[in-house]
């Protein structure tokens, strides 16, 4: 713990002049601090979850057009509307959009009109170093039973990601996308590149962290951008990261008293925090510790996973199940397919802290 806080004040916590200099060498169009908690202050306190339907394996089949289910996405945000939850964080993937621009965008659009009835804003996420290195359009992979993301797909993969020939693609997707919703008040915030560094990548990432930024400042959309913080001794990655997003969003599984030294220190750098991801059951990362906590110190709360379906999300990351068996404590997720709460306190307390209870 306490080598996790040198690194990330080592990364972050630089002297006033230090952090300036590094936000007008980056970009002169990352918004000032007061736009931000401007910004901030317009909305309610905001509190979701990481969102894809219990019926899609990964990004390519909830967006693809032979697979997109407006059906269960319907039902499945009208659990979260009624717990009071205001926003999803929602992945895109670049091979759904290369297959068909329009179409993909007209089910984005569909489901911005399926959110916005149900009172939830979205925060779209375009790039992903996480889990499998080789997307492919088209039929995605049955689950493997207690296998925690078995077909989750990074975006745009490895060494996809390393390879600048991919560039042209990538910039053109993230501008059309962009371009199109850039003035659209149903989307909350851009997050440009989930857990850059990951998969073993580190710097490898920081090229393509540097392009959507740029890509992205250059549409300039009406809505903030960020990319989260996840991991404290990627250095350089945090850097940037932290010295070109407008709002400062941030992942952590870990105990309450840990999350909240987190918060704390990331407060120094003046802007507003959002977590993007947390609650991890056994790693007493929960709903009745964290989000009291999060509330308290105004800070946005996203958690991983919502309904148990296909992503294998209740599976621990490093405790697969091979027998797919329920396992006793669910790692992720609130909800069984058919809207039973997986723990009814749990639905209860955010409820309560959303304000649905009264």
């Amino acid at each position: 713990m306490q080598t996790k806080f040198k690194v990330l004040a080592l990364a972050l916590v630089m002297p006033l002049s230090m952090r300036l200099a590094a936000q007008q060498k980056a970009t002169a169009q990352v918004w000032s601090q007061q736009k931000a908690k401007a910004w901030y202050a317009q909305n309610q306190w905001l509190v979701g979850s990481d969102f894809i339907p219990s019926s899609a394996i990964n990004q390519l089949e909830m967006w693809q057009a032979d697979s997109f289910d407006p059906k269960t996405i319907d039902r499945e945000l009208g659990y979260a509307q009624g717990i009071g939850m205001n926003v999803m964080r929602v992945f895109l993937h670049h091979l759904a959009w290369q297959q068909d621009p329009e179409g993909f965008k007209k089910r984005m659009d569909q489901y911005l009109a399926i959110s916005s009835k149900h009172g939830i804003k979205t925060m779209f996420v375009f790039f992903d170093d996480c889990w499998n290195k080789a997307p492919k359009a088209g039929k995605q992979p049955e689950p493997k039973p207690g296998i925690h993301n078995s077909g989750w797909m990074q975006d745009p993969g490895q060494p996809a990601s390393e390879e600048m020939a991919n560039s042209p693609v990538l910039e053109k997707y993230v501008k059309d996308v962009l371009t199109r919703f850039a003035a659209d008040k149903r989307i909350l915030l851009w997050d440009l590149y989930n857990e850059p560094g990951n998969s073993g990548k580190e710097n490898k990432s920081l090229p393509l962290l540097k392009n959507v930024f740029k890509w992205s400042r250059q549409v300039n959309p009406s809505q903030p951008i960020s990319a989260g913080l996840w991991s404290w001794n990627l250095e350089d990655l945090n850097k940037f990261q932290a010295a070109n997003s407008d709002i400062i969003t941030y992942h952590d599984y870990s105990p309450v008293g840990e999350h909240l030294k987190t918060v704390q220190l990331l407060k120094v750098i003046g802007r507003p925090l959002i977590c993007t991801e947390y609650m991890a059951r056994p790693r007493n990362s929960t709903f009745a510790t964290v989000l009291p906590m999060l509330k308290k110190e105004n800070v946005g709360a996203i958690n991983w996973g919502f309904v148990s379906g296909k992503t294998n999300t209740i599976y621990a990351w490093d405790a697969p199940m091979p027998d797919g068996s329920e396992p006793k404590l669910w790692f992720h997720d609130i909800f069984h397919q058919d809207g039973t709460p997986y723990k009814t306190e749990e639905t209860d307390l955010i409820k309560s802290l959303t304000g649905r209870g009264k």
